[in-house]
């Protein structure tokens, strides 16, 4: 079957079957490979993207139900004020180690970011709740979140 996307923007097609996980759509057959796969599950959150600005795990997420929402990628983020904010915030705090999970850990702050622009903790707690990140950078990431939002100094 052939879908008519819109990734970062951009209309793209994929000739795939309805049940295939985003995540492979965006990998495999668009050759998108900021988002990771880790668990396959939703559970950890390296997959995230935004799907109409809300953040899904593409992992678990069909294709067939994309529609006609907008995706937006890791690839993207960054042409975003909250994204370009967000990236030089973790490049200050130096927050990856890894960075396995750094492109989910980033789309799931970018989303909380364009909804609440001055999060407190509770709310960073929140929205970055089902983020693993096997390096504990933990710490350094709500610190990135913070001066990204103008609430902390790198």
């Amino acid at each position: 079957m052939t879908f008519t996307l819109t990734i970062n923007g951009e209309t793209r097609v994929a000739d795939v079957e309805p049940d295939t996980p985003l995540l492979w759509v965006l990998r495999d057959t668009l050759g998108l490979v900021g988002a990771k796969f880790g668990c396959g599950a939703a559970f950890c959150g390296a997959c995230t993207v935004h799907l109409d600005g809300a953040p899904v795990r593409a992992c678990v997420t069909p294709v067939g139900d994309v529609g006609r929402k907008p995706v937006t990628t890791i690839e993207a983020i960054g042409k975003t004020p909250v994204g370009a904010k967000l990236q030089d915030a973790w490049k200050s705090v130096d927050v990856a180690q890894c960075g396995y999970c750094q492109a989910g850990q980033i789309m799931s702050a970018a989303a909380l970011l364009a909804q609440k622009p001055k999060p407190t903790d509770e709310d960073i707690d929140a929205a970055m709740d089902g983020n693993l990140c096997r390096c504990a950078t933990y710490i350094r990431i709500r610190k990135a979140i913070k001066v990204a939002a103008g609430v902390s100094e790198a």
